[in-house]
This record gives C-alpha cells, sequence and structure tokens, in this order.
C-alpha cells in the first residue's frame, strides 16, 4: 500500500516515476476520510489544497526541478501559522483565526515540495502530555492493548495528532513542537521516531508560543532516516528569530549511516526510576547492548540535578506561558467576549477562551512572578536551570551521548491518571532535563511491553550535535527490527 511507504521509499518511488504525488496524496487523502473521525487526528484537513499541491509536486517532479520532499504528505501541527489556513493551537480563543502569514518552518517545507494534508490537534496551547486537553476532543492513539481492543489509549501529547496521524498512516510524517517533551513522548507512546533538536537549530517564528526559552520545532516519522530528511528540511537560520542559531545545516541523512565504532555512550544513573516498569528496565539494558555490540563504549554519568528538572520546568514553563497568553485579550485577534468596562472585556474573554488546563498554568506563572515570590520561585529555578545545563556538559565531557529510557511507562488509558495533574506532569520526568539543557534529544522505538504497546528509548546529544543523535538512533532502530504496527491504521478497518 502507497501509506505504508516510508518517505525515503516514497521520494526515490516518484523519481522513478512508479506513481504519482497525486496518487500518493489521494491514499493519505482516503485514509484522513476514513480514519480521522475515529481518532481526531486532525483539527482542520485540507485535502483539496493537498492535491493541488500534490499536482503542483509532479509538474516539478516532470520538470527534473522537484525538492527533496516533493510530493510527500504531512501533517503540520496546529500550532505552526499557515497562510490562508485556519490555526487553533488546539484552544477557542484562537478558534477562528486564519493567519495571513507562513511560519518560517512550514515555508521550508513547502519550498522543499511537502504536500500539506491539515492541521493536527494537539494539547491546548501545547499543555499536556496526553493530549486529552485540545478544545476540539481528544485524540485517540491508534495502538491498542493485547486483549483489551475497547480501551482508548492516549499518544501522548502535546503533539498527540501528528504522532497518531503519522502511526496510523494518514500521513508519512509530520511536524511537532517539544517544550518539555511533546515530540519525544508522543513517539514513544505512537512507536515511532521523533527529535527534538538543539534549541535553536529550527525557526521558532511564526510557532504560537507556549514557553519561549524551551519550545523547539521537531519532525515525528515512523523511521529514524525520514525524520533526517525532515529536519534537514525544516532546520535553517532564521534572521526572523532572535534565537536562531546561524549554523549550517548538516546532512543529516549521511550521519545515519555513520555507525557508533568507538562512541562513548553514558548512562545516567538518575533516570533509574524507583516506580519503571521491568519490561522498560530490560527494554534499556538491551538498548545499551546493541550499542556495545556495535562498538560503542558504554560508561556510567552522573547527572545530580535531573531529579530538580520537573519541579524546575514547572516554575520556568508556566512563567513564561503567563507572559506569552497575555497577548489573548479579545482586543487584536481571536475570541472575543463583551464586557461593561475593559477589565471585563479581558476576563469574560479568557475565561470563555481558555481550557482548565492553560488557565492553571496562567495562574502558576503569574504568582511565581509576583512581587514577593519572583526571587523565591523563578529566579531560583533559574539558577537551577544553570545547574542541569552544567551536569550536561561535564558529562559531554566524558561521553558522547547518553542512552535513557523516553518514558516511565507505555501508553495508558484515556482517564488514566486524569484527576492528578501531579501524575500527567511525571510522565515528562525523563524529557523534561533534555529541554531544560536546551540539548537535542530523539526517541526512537525498541520494543514492545507484555500488553503489546510500543516503548522508546531516547538519545541525548550535545548542543549542535544532531549528527551523533542520528548515528546513535540509527543502530538502534537496525538493532530493534521494530516493524510491529498500531490496530487502527490505514487499510485496516476502524
Amino acid at each position: 500500500m502507497l501509506t505504508d511507504l516510508t518517505i525515503t521509499a516514497a521520494a526515490g518511488a516518484l523519481r522513478r516515476g512508479d506513481f504519482t504525488a497525486r496518487e500518493l496524496t489521494q491514499a493519505h487523502v482516503d485514509a484522513v476520510a476514513a480514519l480521522n473521525p475515529r481518532l481526531n487526528a486532525f483539527i482542520t484537513v485540507t485535502s483539496e489544497r493537498a492535491l493541488e499541491q500534490a499536482e503542483a509536486a509532479d509538474a516539478a517532479l516532470a520538470a527534473g526541478e522537484a525538492g527533496v520532499l516533493a510530493g510527500i504528505p504531512l501533517a503540520i501541527k496546529d500550532l505552526f501559522c499557515t497562510a490562508g489556513v485556519r490555526t487553533t493551537a488546539g484552544s477557542r480563543i484562537l478558534e477562528h483565526f486564519v493567519p495571513p502569514y507562513e511560519s518560517s518552518v512550514t515555508a521550508n517545507l513547502l519550498r522543499d515540495g511537502a504536500v500539506f494534508l491539515g492541521k493536527a490537534n494537539l494539547d491546548e496551547f501545547a499543555m499536556g502530555s496526553s493530549n486529552m486537553t485540545s478544545a476540539f476532543g481528544r485524540v485517540e492513539n491508534p495502538w491498542k492493548r493485547v486483549g483489551d481492543a475497547e480501551a482508548m489509549l492516549v499518544p501522548g501529547g502535546s503533539s498527540g495528532g501528528s504522532a497518531a496521524a503519522v502511526a496510523a498512516r494518514l500521513v508519512m510524517g509530520a511536524t511537532g513542537t517539544d517544550t518539555g517533551g511533546s515530540i519525544r513522548q508522543p513517539a514513544a507512546f505512537c512507536g515511532l521516531a521523533g527529535i527534538k533538536p538543539t534549541y535553536g537549530r529550527c525557526s521558532r517564528w511564526g510557532v504560537v508560543a507556549f514557553a519561549s526559552s524551551l519550545d523547539q520545532p521537531g519532525p515525528f516519522a515512523r523511521t529514524v532516516g525520514d525524520c533526517a530528511l525532515l529536519l534537514g528540511s525544516m532546520a535553517g537560520f532564521d534572521a526572523k528569530d532572535s534565537t536562531s542559531v546561524d549554523l549550517a545545516v548538516p546532512d543529516f541523512a549521511a550521519a545515519c549511516r555513520r555507525g557508533v565504532a568507538g562512541l562513548r555512550i553514558g548512562v545516567p544513573r538518575e533516570y533509574r526510576a524507583d516506580a519503571m516498569p521491568e519490561a522498560m528496565e530490560r527494554l534499556w539494558r538491551q538498548g545499551l547492548q546493541w550499542l556495545r555490540d556495535a562498538g560503542a563504549a558504554i560508561v556510567d554519568v552522573s547527572l545530580p540535578h535531573t531529579k530538580y528538572g520537573l519541579a524546575t520546568y514547572y516554575i520556568v514553563a508556566p512563567a513564561e506561558a503567563s507572559s506569552n497568553l497575555a497577548r489573548y485579550d479579545g482586543v487584536r485577534f481571536g475570541r472575543r467576549e463583551d464586557g461593561h468596562d475593559l477589565t471585563e472585556l479581558y476576563e469574560r474573554t479568557r475565561a470563555a477562551g481558555f481550557g482548565a488546563e492553560v488557565q492553571r498554568r496562567i495562574m502558576i506563572g503569574t504568582y511565581v512572578l509576583s512581587a514577593g515570590y519572583y526571587d523565591a520561585y523563578y529566579l531560583r529555578a533559574q539558577k537551577v536551570r544553570a545547574l542541569i545545563l552544567r551536569d550536561f556538559t561535564e558529562a559531554f565531557g566524558q561521553v558522547d551521548a547518553l542512552l535513557t529510557p523516553t518514558a516511565p511507562t507505555a501508553a495508558f488509558a484515556q482517564g488514566e491518571k486524569m484527576d492528578d495533574p501531579i501524575a500527567m506532569y511525571l510522565n515528562d520526568v525523563f524529557t523534561v532535563p533534555a529541554s531544560m539543557a536546551g540539548v537535542p534529544a530523539m526517541s526512537v522505538p525498541g520494543g514492545l511491553d507484555a500488553q503489546g504497546l510500543p516503548l522508546g528509548l531516547q538519545v541525548i546529544g550535545r548542543p549542535y550535535d544532531e549528527e551523533t543523535v542520528f548515528a546513535v538512533s540509527q543502530v538502534i532502530e537496525d538493532a530493534a527490527g521494530f516493524s510491529a504496527m498500531p490496530a487502527i491504521r490505514a487499510g485496516v478497518a476502524a
């Protein structure tokens, strides 16, 4: 089936003329029409526009002028502004917002010929790790527990719609954003590869902001090599983003073929969580053995401030969110509720427009920035963040990359953990430290747990050394031979 192809295979087939970009896109359009009513992976579907883009890709292929992603169907997380296409951030406050401009990342993908099938669902304003906080309804993970076809599992968050769409074969790849794990955790829950690049590698211009010092765009795909192709297109210096780094974009696809012979891989002792399931512990040990067998040396390292990562994150991120979301006031754009005066207009607009989780984080952020608490909370958190980065810097003086679990468990059912915000926040315990340090990290599917659900391994690298991350991840992918597929996917009855 065309929907089962990898990006790499499809790109080669398109250039050989095995099928057209329109045929490839139509197959995915049909898959979206069949499965999205159940999965709710897309908030907005743009089938007609996608077919027009596919025809343009066919013309470019025929003329020998096609970009590297010509004709490849993708989903775009509904946090990226797309010119003329509704961009909601998963929130009622932006329900009818249609930007007149294109984000830098999506503009890069369009430059390279990609086809956009629509805007993927997400936790509201990217705040969540289950895709249950979206104002447009929850997303269903296409995977099922063995012997429990009734339970609906979460796809992870916040980029759950992107992950579910790729896993279910509705698209070949997708964009996501990662603030504290929002690419890596959904990738692990949905059996995908997904990378958070170094902070500054991909432009944040045109991406709706959550926490500006943490947010970073990155790709999802079904293979490490496909992620390398997508990141190569998405990345690059952008003068419109003051945090964008002016570095050449390496050949990430070539880096996948490097191997790991002679590399030193670190094992952070602080990542051994007490409640980690045996299946995850076993996979971690297996991953280290795969790297050892491929010629890498395994080295124990310490990241002593890891235990403060979550607490620090849940001060810094809400503080930045409270500032960023102040712009949604009902005056300039977005939802507007009437009020007797300006204060009442603000209050009614934000009460109607923001969901419970967003309101919770705005209040936390406002509190830690308020007079009398700034030094006690926010300033102290920034100092701890500096210590977390120092831990990584010292570790990378000894090793070339780190290997850890991506998440403590496999995907859980919708409704589980939902009443306990702390339990939900703990989903990100292994992903947050790399976000606080701004270093690149990738999740790779390594195997299944006893219930038949995918588990991910996380590769963490030095700043701007995504090439080593890809090399290590490729070795894990090759050794794992992960070929399991979700129960709900294109070509299979929903």
